[in-house]
């Protein structure tokens, strides 16, 4: 197969159209979802046009505004889809959040519907759900900016951000991934691990696959097996699509079964340590894809063929420089909604806060940690990155942060107590006396956030050692 993306031409234009033009198009028998069962691209159409009428009936018009918190489900995508059909513009709510984060987040939207989910949720590591969907209006207002899509960021390193997309951000951003080499190709098949709600698996996985023809199946759960088992499930080449924890989960079985089908797997969000890159590799004899993006603008570069590991190739369309050691991004409107960072987004550059290269002769970027991972330690630059990869790396650890608040301070999971004991001796070897952490805390596990990513808020972080709180 050559190094091509799927379409090539004109970009993809968007129009009040859009949904039924370009993610529900197509031949009614053809299987488009897979959540536990096959559902062809009538039966998704059908489910649409059932809940447009019914969130018409509750008063929804273009320029209204939802908001939905429901989990992996067909409820999700049919909802999702009928109200951009509306043309509403939808906030996305992880099931996740608690009763208070929900309801924090609902007084700061204050959309005219909220669309939620009847019951318990089970248990057990579930990658889609079938749910009864509640959809309820509310004293909210209309939309007050023309966006299709608005979502809180992840909060990794702090209170989340409002961010928000147009539609015509939407398609240009599926029309970029058809023009991605290495990308799925009509008639195959994705696992989608990453979250629907979220940008890799929303517009990555959902919009990418429901425009290019791909088959997007979730499987039951985010188990080794169950993902396995949902690969084994089809004949059509599988690429795997996730986040690095999902790398690293698959990496820890020992004796994977073949799978001639399954062709790529890519990752997107933090960048794959490399221990655990070349143990995936070697277990499943795969190719393991990079994909570097942020929610505010989606995918930004790729090396979907791991050539290029760590480095990446910027997406077609996409403009980066380098300024002062961190990466800005070409970004005509500034993606924030309300009140933000007023440096993050600057005369049509958006800042990442991500330290990085570019290369300008090839163009080839590099992603080099968050800027704040950058600390002096007595008068020393130290990479928090290079410390927290050394610490994940020894025996016995099952994953670290690692943060400053004067002085470095490293969290980490490691459920052998000799391991855990060996540890200080073992950074000794390969840091330097400065590098080292000055408190070292054991614990049962991180708080990670919705996407996966590994939290470092101190506040948070704390929290899971409670002889750490100050």
């Amino acid at each position: 197969m050559s190094k091509t993306g799927w379409a090539t031409g004109a970009p993809l234009a968007a129009s009040p159209e859009w949904v039924d033009e370009l993610l529900l198009a197509g031949d009614d028998r053809d299987v488009c979802l897979h959540f536990g069962s096959p559902v062809d691209r009538a039966a998704l159409r059908h489910a649409v046009a059932d809940r447009a009428d019914t969130l018409r009936r509750l008063g929804l018009t273009r320029g209204g505004s939802i908001a939905l918190r429901l989990p992996p489900s067909l409820a999700y995508v049919a909802n999702l889809l009928a109200a951009w059909q509306i043309g509403a513009q939808v906030a996305l709510l992880d099931h996740r959040l608690t009763a208070y984060e929900t309801d924090r987040a609902l007084n700061r939207l204050q959309p005219q519907v909220v669309v939620s989910f009847s019951g318990a949720l089970p248990g057990g590591l579930r990658a889609f759900y079938e749910v009864t969907d509640v959809a309820e209006a509310r004293d909210g207002r209309p939309a007050e900016t023309g966006h299709a899509v608005v979502q809180l960021s992840s909060g990794s390193t702090g209170p989340s951000k409002v961010i928000a997309r147009t539609a015509e951000q939407l398609v240009a951003e599926v029309d970029r991934y058809t023009r991605i080499d290495g990308v799925p190709l009509p008639g195959e098949r994705v696992v989608l691990l990453a979250s629907v709600v979220h940008v890799l698996g929303l517009v990555g996985g959902l919009l990418y696959c429901l425009h290019a023809g791909v088959e997007l199946v979730l499987p039951e759960r985010l188990t080794v097996d169950a993902i396995l088992r949902a690969v084994e499930a089809g004949d059509a080449p599988t690429t795997l699509l996730g986040v690095p924890f999902h790398t690293e989960l698959l990496a820890s079985n020992p004796n994977p079964p073949k799978l001639p089908q399954l062709k790529r797997m890519t990752t997107g969000g933090e960048l794959v340590r490399a221990e655990v890159a070349q143990r995936f590799t070697e277990r499943y004899g795969i190719v393991l894809g990079n994909m570097y993006g942020m929610t505010e603008v989606g995918v930004i570069a790729t090396d979907l063929f791991g050539e290029h590991r760590p480095s990446l190739m910027p997406a077609p369309g996409i403009t980066v420089r380098e300024q002062d050691g961190e990466l800005l991004i070409a970004t005509p409107e500034s993606p924030y909604v309300g009140l933000s960072d007023p440096t993050r987004w600057v005369d049509g550059w958006l800042h990442t806060k991500d330290a990085g290269r570019v290369d300008p002769a090839t163009g080839v970027m590099t992603v080099l940690g968050r800027l704040d991972s950058q600390v002096s330690v007595g008068g020393l630059k130290v990479d928090l990155t290079e410390v927290e990869h050394t610490l994940a790396a020894l025996p016995g650890v099952e994953s670290a942060v690692v943060v400053y608040d004067g002085g470095i301070e490293a969290f980490a999971v490691v459920p052998d107590p000799d391991a855990a004991a060996a540890l200080e001796g073992e950074l000794a070897v390969r840091l330097a006396p400065y590098k080292r952490p000055r408190v070292l805390h054991i614990v049962e596990q991180l708080p990670r956030t919705a996407t996966g990513k590994l939290v470092r808020d101190r506040a948070v972080l704390r929290t899971a050692d409670p002889t750490a709180a100050s």
